[in-house]
């Protein structure tokens, strides 16, 4: 029973900062976009551009070209 003395007022402490962590999180604008981190995991960004040139796989069983000294 004594312990009860203690663990109501930490349980409503621990709730009353658990509530203020998650106004501070709603006001700073943590929960504003909740869908765009997952699709921006799933968007393609290794296309080659304009200024990057295609990378191509050498022909199976071809040596590439060894430079010449």
């Amino acid at each position: 029973m004594e312990s009860l003395y203690l663990l109501i007022p930490f349980s409503v402490l621990l709730v009353f900062v658990i509530g203020v962590i998650f106004w501070w999180s709603l006001k700073s604008g943590q929960m504003e976009d909740l869908e765009g981190p997952a699709y921006r995991i799933l968007m393609d960004d290794d296309a080659p551009t304009a200024e990057q040139p295609a990378v191509t796989a050498e022909p199976a069983g071809s040596e590439p070209d060894k430079l010449k000294t």
